[in-house]
């Protein structure tokens, strides 16, 4: 596991929102999730998502494809988080600077190699970067 931590060490640092948020979620992406929280601080935005929901964020622009990886439960969208300390993820605490979600991104990567679940990160996308976003890979989780 993952710097010397046994699965039965790790804490659960999910706040229920996350759990829910992670609802339908493929377990191996979830794993990925939980692990990471001890290393880096994050709140869940988004998981599965309805075929409606998905349509509305093309309109909007906020998404390119209706085919997201969403809409089966092989993505999530992960908010870098800076706490105040009070536990509960209030307006401002939630962060979009991009060195932020290159740190996240590298904390799930290694985490995800460390649990042998091949995924992909949005911030690493040239056409359309989307630091927020991490997926399973479509070759190994069609």
């Amino acid at each position: 596991m993952v710097r010397g931590m046994t699965d039965d060490a790790l804490p659960d640092l999910l706040m229920p929102r996350d759990h829910e948020r992670l609802k339908g979620v493929h377990p191996d992406l979830v794993q990925v999730v939980q692990v990471a929280r001890q290393f880096t601080p994050f709140i869940v935005l988004e998981g599965l998502r309805t075929p409606a929901r998905q349509a509305r964020l093309v309109a909007e622009g906020a998404s390119r494809t209706l085919n997201s990886r969403h809409l089966t439960g092989h993505a999530v969208d992960l908010g870098y988080w800076l706490d105040d300390g009070d536990g509960i993820p209030e307006n401002g605490e939630v962060r979009w600077d991009w060195p932020l979600y290159h740190k996240q991104a590298r904390w799930l990567k290694d985490v995800a190699a460390d649990l042998h679940v091949p995924i992909i990160c949005g911030a690493d996308w040239k056409n359309f970067p989307d630091g927020p976003h991490f997926e399973l890979c479509r070759r190994a989780y069609p």
